[in-house]
């Protein structure tokens, strides 16, 4: 990209395994490309080293007590950097003239409010906050075409199908898409084993470094089950052109099957760094900092089906994709507050689907059609499962 304008870029969720990475793709590029916004939760001392590294011009921390030592940290560091709290802030500085991309990176429902401000803006949306599409497919996509906006999805597996199909929507020429899993740290346990799993084996993903919600939503499959559902409204394929297949290795990404018989697949070593390229650069390649794949040295590539009896967390997320309107949101509410849950020991591993499961079979699916019925929706959902877990309805 020498020679374009400087591309600015925000990174929200900078503290996050995905945050870091797209920082040292940012880094590797300073020709081209910075950092202007960076955002995070609650880890003011990392964020403001982070604005030590990369001197962006604005930081924002999401708690909006910790204002002030953000503000004394970026101070006692001698950075210019301007200090921002909470989500109105946030949503303002992605919507403003202050960046052209951003990396939406926040985890969970609490990313949606900035991620649809960068839609709307008409920005370059580096899409890692799958919650935004599982909660507001239909208005986040709505709002990115009236806008102009760019979403380049992130999710390794969204970005190798965006890469097969070059960046277009999935055609009447695309017979099927199907998205790879890893299979988790419990690949070919069964339900007896489950019952006993602690956090800690739940948080140590056998291939991919990622924060704590996300490797257990990968180790109970509930990740994978919301990727289908990001990539019926990334890509516009109804339920029965998506499938998913286990793939130990996590070397292919993800496969396009066209009408003609032919199969495209990405293939790459498990970095994030190589979508989040992909994603900054597009339609350009430019370095990442991975590897080269040495499929010589990995040997083997094995494939195998879900077992849904034993993860019934892909099934549920399936369901909820067929019922459609508000039936995404309870799901994802329901087990965003089950895995926390499950993380402060309160509940059993097999109790998150039981949980999701219930709030799904108590809320009725309704139309989608504004933010506030999604939002009632989500709150419904969080009040339903935290009830039943306040009451041992579901231990």
């Amino acid at each position: 990209m020498a020679g374009l304008l400087m591309q600015r870029v925000a990174v929200l969720g900078a503290t996050g395994s995905i945050g870091g990475s797209a920082l040292d793709v940012i880094a590797r590029h300073p020709d081209d490309m910075r950092a202007s916004v960076l955002a995070a939760g609650s880890n003011v001392d990392a964020l403001v080293e982070q604005c030590a590294r990369h001197r962006p011009d604005h930081a924002v921390i999401g708690e909006a007590p910790r204002l002030p030592a953000l503000r004394d940290g970026l101070r006692a560091a001698g950075l210019p950097t301007l200090p921002h709290a909470g989500a109105r802030a946030l949503s303002d500085l992605v919507a403003g003239d202050g960046c052209d991309t951003v990396v939406a990176a926040i985890v969970g429902a609490a990313g949606l409010d900035s991620t649809l401000a960068a839609a709307r803006a008409g920005k370059r949306l580096l899409l890692a906050n799958k919650e935004s599409l599982v909660l507001a497919g239909e208005l986040m996509l709505q709002a990115a075409r009236d806008a102009g906006a760019t979403i380049v999805p992130i999710d390794s597996e969204h970005n190798a199908i965006f890469q097969c199909l070059h960046g277009r929507e999935a055609g009447p020429e695309v017979r099927r898409i199907t998205l790879t899993a890893s299979g988790g740290p419990f690949r070919g346990w069964d339900r007896d084993r489950l019952a006993a799993v602690t956090p800690a084996q739940a948080v140590a993903h056998p291939k991919w470094s990622m924060g704590p919600k996300i490797s257990v939503d990968s180790a109970t499959l509930m990740n994978k089950g919301l990727e289908l559902i990001e990539a019926h409204h990334l890509f516009g394929l109804a339920d029965e052109r998506l499938d998913v297949l286990v793939h130990p290795q996590s070397l292919v990404h993800s496969l396009v099957e066209f009408a003609d018989g032919s199969t495209l697949a990405q293939l790459g070593l498990p970095d994030m760094r190589t979508a989040l390229a992909v994603g900054l650069g597009w339609p350009r390649r430019i370095a990442s900092g991975v590897g080269p794949l040495d499929l010589a040295a990995h040997g083997r590539l094995e494939f195998e089906p879900p077992d849904t009896a034993t993860f019934p967390c892909l099934r549920l997320a399936r369901e909820a994709l067929r019922s459609g309107g508000t039936a995404p949101a309870v799901l994802n509410a329901a087990n965003e507050v089950a895995v926390s849950a499950f993380l402060q020991g309160r509940i059993g591993f097999l109790s998150i689907a039981a949980l999701v499961e219930d709030a799904l079979a108590a809320i009725a699916a309704e139309p989608a059609q504004s933010l506030e019925a999604l939002g009632d929706a989500d709150a419904r959902a969080r009040r339903h499962a935290s009830h039943a877990i306040a009451t041992g309805a579901i231990a």
